[in-house]
């Protein structure tokens, strides 16, 4: 340690929880390193590769955290007039073209189809309870007027004593989900965080037919019945998790018993060219998290983990990383007109485009995806916003709703089967 300037090493993962799994994955073999501010880390990841015990060396290169703007918007004014033909009796789903567009959306040149054709779909399933979805993002608002039931909640944790690792599963207070920024609770504060996470988890599992807010793809029938979430924060007050604490995230999704993984985060446009960069380089941990997570069978009707990100906006012709890798969904956005938005990744990596929304030139945000928001933030706790952010969590719904159908009806699928699915 003190020949290569070392102040502290710690162990990545955490072996507390099903650490034989993680040790065929030699997941137990991955460390931590820091250094003092004054060390060339060249010279000591030099050094370190002369030993033979040292098989890997990676930098911690930070993820791009997700730039989106929310507009507020006011749902009481829909409430008297909302249509006894929709499916469920919020007010915001008239408003949710990206659900069911019937081309009537005030939008320049709103297409008819240009939706997810989610209705068809309530009419098999809105969801069980027993599917688990882990929002890797901004921390979400877990006391949210239409969120607060799909939490999957940590009971020994909210039972038990602030500061106490209650479970024993490594983390404090883990009770809606972990903070990997800070190394404690869940946060979502308007200094620096701007409602992205909450604005993802609303589109997946916002409880549908409660008589409020907006509607969730797998957000159930208003009994109780949608999926759960939780929160594995890698974003906090504009700061991003480093490369480890990322992995980390996804480590601690699979052991809270998540079977679906939603992304809307990555690398910047090029930093990673292909998948053997991706493999090899200096994303290595979060490929090892991930692969991990493909593996832990935490759904009966599912043999493993899906695992689904946002293509990015950089407006290029390839998925940004992690998404871009061979075995993961990584999804583009298209706008209420049917037609790619004009800030979409595409072509190279793609998978699947859904709904992400775009602004009209005069800034009006009919055309965006609406879902909820913290309130601390908008006060109607509901916004409109746009990007491949906000398509990504279309298809971790539709996942979470084939994972439920198969649940529901005794199917077993395989990973490969739901990717063909969605895709």
């Amino acid at each position: 340690d003190a020949e290569i300037g070392a102040t502290e090493i710690t162990p990545v993962f955490n072996m507390l929880v099903n650490a034989e799994q993680k040790r065929e994955l030699n997941m137990h073999r991955w460390f931590t390193i820091n250094f003092s501010e004054d060390v060339d880390l060249e010279v000591a990841a030099k050094t370190l590769s002369e030993l033979s015990e040292v098989k890997r060396i990676q930098f911690n290169i930070p993820i791009e955290t997700p730039k989106s703007t929310a507009v507020e918007v006011d749902l009481s004014q829909y409430a008297a007039t909302r249509s006894e033909s929709l499916p469920f009796n919020d007010p915001g789903l008239a408003k949710q073209w990206h659900y069911h567009n019937d081309g009537t959306v005030d939008f320049p040149n709103a297409k008819e189809g240009a939706d997810i054709n989610l209705f068809p779909a309530w009419k098999h399933t809105a969801g069980r309870p027993e599917v688990v979805v882990a929002i890797v993002d901004e921390g979400v608002c877990y006391d949210h007027e239409d969120l607060k039931d799909s939490f999957l909640v940590n009971e020994a944790e909210l039972n038990g004593e602030p500061g106490v690792d209650d479970d024993g599963n490594g983390y404090k207070d883990d009770i809606y989900g972990y903070n990997f920024v800070d190394k404690g609770r869940v946060t979502y504060t308007r200094n620096g965080d701007s409602g992205h996470g909450t604005h993802v988890a609303g589109t997946i599992a916002a409880v549908n037919n409660n008589g409020i807010g907006v509607c969730g793809v797998a957000g159930g029938t208003g009994k109780g019945d949608g999926v759960r979430i939780i929160s594995c924060q890698i974003i906090s007050q504009g700061r991003a998790a480093s490369c480890p604490d990322t992995a980390a995230a996804i480590e601690y999704a699979a052991d809270r018993g998540a079977c679906v993984l939603q992304n809307s985060w990555g690398f910047e446009a090029g930093a990673i060219s292909n998948d053997a960069h991706f493999e090899e380089g200096d994303t290595s941990v979060e490929l090892v998290a991930i692969n991990y997570f493909k593996q832990k069978k935490n759904c009966e009707a599912l043999d493993g983990g899906i695992v689904i990100f946002a293509a990015g906006n950089d407006g290029v012709a390839m998925a940004v990383y992690p998404g871009a890798y061979n075995s993961l969904i990584s999804v583009a956005a298209i706008a209420s007109d049917g037609l790619p938005t004009h800030y979409t990744c595409y072509h190279l990596g793609c998978n699947v485009a859904a709904p992400g929304g775009e602004e009209t030139i005069t800034g009006e945000t009919q055309g965006c995806v609406l879902s909820t928001m913290p309130p601390a933030f908008v006060s109607t706790g509901y916004a409109a916003m746009q990007g491949t952010s906000m398509a990504c969590p279309h298809v971790s719904g539709v996942a979470a709703l084939a994972i439920s159908y198969a649940l529901e009806n005794g199917i077993k699928l395989s990973l490969p089967e739901l990717k063909d699915i969605i895709v």
